[in-house]
């Protein structure tokens, strides 16, 4: 990148390696901001452990659940967000209108600290103020009783626990509707929908022992060093090992380029660090496809003129669609794969000759796969690509989709998704002796677009920030505010809360790291990491505040006082943990003995068919796909159209905000930037530090995000990336991959309009 760049405040390029002094430094940070400084130690020393508590942040899985302690920066910065000595008061809130918090930033009003007291929105006085909650529970049911079952939505967070979204599911059914619109639908909606088509599971084949025995692994589409941040250790032992780690990202991102790992006395006291990516390529956004369909190409010309490349024995036992696969592949042609992916042909060869060279190969991938027109679909080629060398159920090998939330895969487990299957309510039935609804239910999406339509009446959100991470918040926030009910299950406000209804609740309920205790004494609750592994959890940190509940006590509130005539027992469930435990296991397959394996250090794991080479598809064997053609839809409208991506920074978690920096990409204290190849740059007259207007380039689209700053990056061609949730603005709300309804948050068509070659200072 040039050197002769003019200065924009606050970007100062990073040049050191993730991890490190740095990411010790920013672990002090957060610790001096939010926490005791004594308590703190104890605390973070308990995260991952067998009597402590699972970390509220990403969901890679353990390296062992013991007296160890891995470090971790972001998972660190989660704690101390939830153990933090901050409070959001009665006092405050009563000082300060709803319309005034609106006016504040999302970092600011987040970084007011813990709720309290459960609230409930008082109109005259447009403030939230203090209610009881058998008070609230009841209002909250009069109204519920009052609505369809069809007009009520329930969003779900990937951090609620498997008994909270068990009871979730469970009251939301007995009620009569299957409208679940939750995060996943947001982010791995692609993976739930793709992969039970081609290996029969939703989920990922692969376990930290597979990474051990593994001899290559392909990085799709991910930044494990701010999204997966404990994976970092993984990835940082196979380069160390030398295992080949080859790296398909239109950006250039520091994590997966250097590490130093904090546990590493030697890199720590040299300042030394290790090379994770042994290639790196920068396909460009919504390129994904067209490189998987090259490395298909040249490994199926490798088979047919050298010879057993491709495990035939394994395709020809357990497969089924090959030979229309392979058609499909020879008929795509190397011209079209170039342009799609924005890389050469000899690269893609050299990533299939390093795929034929091992005998074990894992391919992780995150929402740079999923969030995209066709995120289902690209899904289900890199299951065609592990396929064709049977490295699916061996040791060594496998996929592995690279989930956010530490428990959004158990909330899918214990029935969290708008279409159950008909084995899962039949067993419902038989256990709990209700007959619940078959008819599908809302997504994300759909449950925005049926509150802007006036068939919504009544959201209730276990917990995230719903409306901020949506798409296209000009319609989003619009429908949120016609609602008749929204209730909030939280820790912290968020700009979602204050898009009130006609009447809102907010809740404020126990955090991971706290101590829940019900009737028959301190509770565990249970979590599922990415790789199936299911443990337990337990804060011992003293509540926030005396009116806190946990989650599961308030859904179960929310339960009993609306369903008068109930089937369930909800207070004697919630009552002890254990009970709501048993209902699982008689529910769901594969927790047999759930109470007693889940006080085993570590846990159990949940059945993976695929890896015992069993499939549970219609045909009974792993199914080939098409993808036809190489490209996105919707290429977009008009001249210099760029493909936008969307980003968090380091400082974020999902749509929470710890801090203003990002340290790994050179921003500090501001967000508002747009990450640009240069040369695109040079292209259309722009240049580092320049402000424009980001318009969405698709038939009648109004999308716009207004004076956002050009700041030179390493990045692909045609590309260009912004902060999320920012630029979900530009989003359109049917924007989305039609099998999963995911909204593509990584490929929208955008034009750039220069505002001002005036350099612009931090807000």
């Amino acid at each position: 990148m040039s050197n002769h760049r003019r200065q924009v405040p606050g970007i100062h390029y990073y040049a050191g390696p993730a991890g490190g002094w740095g990411a010790l430094k920013a672990t002090a940070i957060a610790v001096r901001t939010q926490m005791d400084v004594f308590d703190a130690p104890a605390t973070l020393l308990r995260t991952n452990q067998p009597d402590g508590f699972d970390c509220p942040g990403c969901a890679w899985p353990d390296k062992e659940h013991k007296s160890t302690f891995q470090f971790c920066e972001n998972g660190a910065k989660a704690v101390t967000w939830e153990a933090t000595t901050k409070r959001v008061t009665p006092e405050y809130l009563a000082q300060h209108t709803v319309s005034e918090l609106w006016e504040k930033p999302d970092f600011e009003i987040e970084g007011l600290g813990r709720l309290t007291h459960p609230l409930a929105y008082h109109p005259q006085s447009d403030t939230l103020r203090p209610v009881s909650w058998e008070q609230a529970f009841a209002r909250i049911g009069e109204v519920l009783r009052g609505l369809a079952p069809e007009q009520v939505e329930f969003y779900t967070s990937g951090r609620a626990s498997n008994e909270a979204a068990f009871l979730y599911q469970l009251f939301a059914r007995e009620l009569g509707t299957n409208n679940f619109p939750d995060c996943s639908n947001l982010c791995h909606q692609a993976t739930s929908v793709g992969l039970p088509r081609s290996i029969g599971i939703g989920k990922g084949t692969v376990s930290l022992m597979d990474f051990d025995n593994t001899e290559l692994v392909i990085s799709i589409g991910h930044n494990p060093g701010t999204n997966h941040p404990r994976m970092m250790g993984t990835l940082h032992e196979l380069a160390r090992r030398g295992v080949p780690i080859i790296v398909f990202n239109p950006l250039r991102e520091t994590a997966l380029e250097r590490f130093a790992d904090p546990q590493s006395v030697m890199e720590m006291a040299t300042y030394s660090a290790t090379d994770i990516a042994s290639t790196y390529f920068q396909v460009k956004a919504g390129g994904d496809a067209a490189a998987l369909k090259g490395i298909a190409k040249h490994l199926l010309q490798l088979d047919a003129t050298r010879g057993n490349v491709l495990d035939h024995d394994f395709i020809a036992r357990h497969t089924a669609g090959f030979a229309e696969f392979a058609a499909d592949i020879a008929a795509t042609g190397w011209e079209a794969i170039e342009q799609g992916s924005g890389l050469l042909r000899p690269q893609l060869e050299s990533v299939a000759d390093a795929y034929a060279k091992s005998n074990a190969t894992i391919i992780t991938y995150g929402m740079g796969i999923t969030q995209h027109n066709k995120g289902t679909a690209n899904v289900r080629l890199i299951a065609d690509l592990l396929l064709l060398r049977g490295n699916i159920g061996k040791p060594g090998a496998g996929i592995c989709p690279l989930r956010g939330h530490s428990n959004v895969q158990g909330n899918r487990t214990v029935g969290i998704t708008e279409k159950p299957s008909a084995a899962f309510l039949n067993k419902l039935e038989a256990v709990f002796g209700f007959t619940p609804p078959s008819a599908p239910g809302h997504d994300a999406v759909q449950a925005a677009q049926a509150m802007l339509d006036g068939q919504a009446k009544a959201l209730i959100c276990l917990g995230g920030n719903y409306a901020v991470a949506m798409p296209d918040h000009a319609r989003t926030f619009a429908a949120l505010r016609k609602l008749d009910l929204s209730v909030h299950v939280a820790t912290r406000l968020n700009r979602t809360h204050l898009l009130v209804g006609k009447e809102t609740f907010i809740f404020p309920c126990l955090g991971r790291t706290e101590l829940d205790v019900q009737r028959a004494g301190p509770q565990s609750i249970t979590v599922e990491d990415s790789m199936s592994m299911v443990h337990a959890s337990s804060g011992k940190l003293t509540p926030a505040s005396p009116w806190l509940r946990s989650e599961p006590a308030i859904v179960a509130g929310i339960a009993h006082a609306t369903l008068p005539d109930s089937k369930v027992d909800w207070l004697e469930l919630v009552a002890d943990y254990d009970r709501i435990r048993e209902r699982i296991e008689q529910t769901l397959p594969g927790f047999d003995n759930f109470n007693a394996r889940i006080r085993i250090p570590g846990g159990f794991r949940l059945p993976l068919p695929p890896t015992e080479r069993v499939w549970p598809t219609v045909s009974g064997k792993a199914m080939f796909s098409l993808f036809e053609g190489v490209e996105e839809n919707s290429p977009g409208v008009g001249e210099n159209v760029l493909r936008l991506v969307t980003l968090r920074s380091h400082d974020q978690y999902n749509t929470t905000l710890y801090a203003l920096d990002d340290r790994y990409r050179g921003v500090f204290g501001r967000r508002d930037v747009l990450f640009m190849n240069e040369e695109d740059m040079q292209q259309l007259g722009l240049e580092h530090g320049d402000r424009v207007d980001i318009t969405t380039a698709l038939p009648g689209s109004t999308q716009r995000l207004d004076d956002i700053t050009l700041v030179a990056w390493r990045i692909a061609p045609g590309t260009v990336a912004a902060y999320y949730p920012e630029a979900n603005e530009l989003v359109p709300l049917d924007y989305l991959d039609k099998e999963s309804g995911t909204p593509s948050y990584k490929s929208v068509p955008v034009q750039l309009t220069l505002r001002s070659k005036e350099i612009r200072p931090i807000a």
